[in-house]
């Protein structure tokens, strides 16, 4: 049940807009993976099947996600404080304190998913894991709404389309790939 952590067709580096919003919608499927996971190691424990679900949260949050908040961070809220930091400026420190809250929320929620992904799963760590998973979880509704509902859109008005290959192109050539289309 291995899912890429490359773009899906339609979302490439060419459109990193529409790649920025995929991103999320893969983030959406890890977290309600990381969900069914909770009631499935209820029934079964750490059998094969929750051991490959946990490894495919894992995958997508250790890799997939740090480049994602480092795209963000490189390419979406300096072109928001650029064009109005008086305007723009608390709402991208919210965004940016909410990453940073992510990140230190992810190693408790890693350590009992690798648990489970490893088959050492115990009622201990079911104590431990489930706050821990619920409050990584809940920290990505608002931040996502904010950033497809205002962040993304507010930048992509400033991007004209010489910015948006070169955000591209950079945000591929920090995973070692090259854009796709890049003369566009």
């Amino acid at each position: 049940m291995n899912r890429p952590l490359l773009p899906t067709p339609g979302a490439g580096f060419d459109e990193p807009f529409a790649l920025l919003s995929a991103c999320h919608d893969r983030v959406q499927r890890s977290l309600a993976l990381l969900q069914r996971l909770q009631g499935h190691l209820a029934t079964h424990g750490a059998d094969a099947q929750a051991q490959e679900a946990a490894r495919d949260v894992l995958r997508y949050f250790d890799i997939a996600a740090p480049l994602h908040h480092d795209d963000e961070e490189r390419h979406i809220f300096p072109a928001l404080l650029a064009a109005d930091a008086a305007r723009h400026g608390p709402f991208v420190a919210r965004l940016q304190d909410e990453h940073r809250r992510m990140a230190a929320a992810w190693p408790a929620a890693r350590g009992a998913l690798t648990a489970v992904a490893e088959g050492r799963w115990t009622p201990e760590t079911a104590t431990a894991a489930l706050p821990a998973w619920r409050d990584f979880s809940a920290l990505y509704g608002p931040h996502i709404e904010a950033e497809e509902q205002l962040a993304y859109p507010a930048a992509q008005a400033l991007a004209d389309a010489g910015a948006t290959r070169a955000m591209g192109a950079e945000m591929a050539a920090r995973r070692g790939l090259t854009a796709v289309n890049p003369g566009r």
